[in-house]
């Protein structure tokens, strides 16, 4: 009885193993699929549990405000709340003291991922120093000859804030010279941004006040001309002074002289 069970027990193992090997030997490509189908499955399955993990998503924590603190003071304080820092940039102003947070980003009161990055722009401690005009001719003016729009975008491009424009006689409208707290600017110098500019540039009424000037100058030696034709004129119109010619007296007939 025993020998008959354990016949029975291994024919039924051979007939499931054979079921199995069946299926896949009669349909390889849809077994080949689902294998693919589940081990995608399970590898997607595996990402998202990771970026759950390292993203920390669904939580948040807020950008505290470290503007107008020193440099110090701002790391120290984003540390504490869990935030890394990253100096993006240093800009100058005169208000404020160097060393200093001019801004930040994200911005204060802002809802971002734990430990995020925040970037800080100090306030430097010199001015930023800029070329105005980058030619390799450094004996000449800096933008001279350059027009008055092209200049002051040129200006505005770079930072400058305290610009003052002088206009000169000139017939147009191209910049002269550019004077940088005092000094004349000549290509290539560098210059500090908050100096105090001064741009010469030419009017362009030059042109206009020659013609002016040149009609002027017809219509008085016109004026001139009409008057000595007119006086000419008046000249021959007046009759000439006639002469009174005395005619000589004739002499009395002389008495006459009776002889006794």
């Amino acid at each position: 009885m025993g020998l008959e069970i354990k016949k029975q027990e291994l024919l039924m193992l051979k007939k499931s193993k054979t079921g199995s090997d069946g299926f896949i030997s009669r349909h390889p490509v849809l077994a080949n699929f689902i294998v693919i189908v589940l081990v995608a499955f399970l590898g997607i399955w595996i990402v998202y549990l990771c970026l759950q993990l390292f993203t920390k998503h669904g939580s948040s924590d807020v950008v505290p405000s470290v503007e107008n603190m020193s440099y110090t003071q701002a790391v120290m304080k984003l540390h504490d709340n869990g935030f890394r820092v990253d100096i993006r940039d240093s800009i100058y102003k005169e208000d404020m003291k160097p060393g200093f947070v001019v801004e930040q980003f994200p911005r204060p009161g802002a809802h971002v991922k734990p430990g995020r990055k925040i970037f800080l722009y100090i306030n430097a401690v010199h001015p930023k120093e800029v070329v105005i005009d980058d030619d390799n001719n450094p004996r000449e003016d800096a933008l001279r000859g350059f027009s008055f729009r092209q200049g002051m975008a040129r200006l505005e491009e770079l930072g400058f804030k305290n610009v003052r424009v002088v206009k000169i006689l000139g017939d147009n409208d191209c910049i002269v010279k550019i004077i940088a707290n005092g000094k004349v600017v000549k290509k290539r110098d560098k210059t500090p941004v908050n100096a105090r500019l001064v741009v010469e540039v030419y009017d362009g009424r030059l042109g206009s006040l020659r013609d002016s000037l040149q009609n002027a100058e017809y219509l008085q030696y016109a004026t001139e001309e009409l008057a000595s034709q007119q006086e000419e004129e008046i000249r021959d119109e007046e009759p000439e002074p006639q002469q009174r010619i005395e005619d000589d007296p004739e002499p009395d007939d002389p008495e006459p002289v009776f002889v006794q």
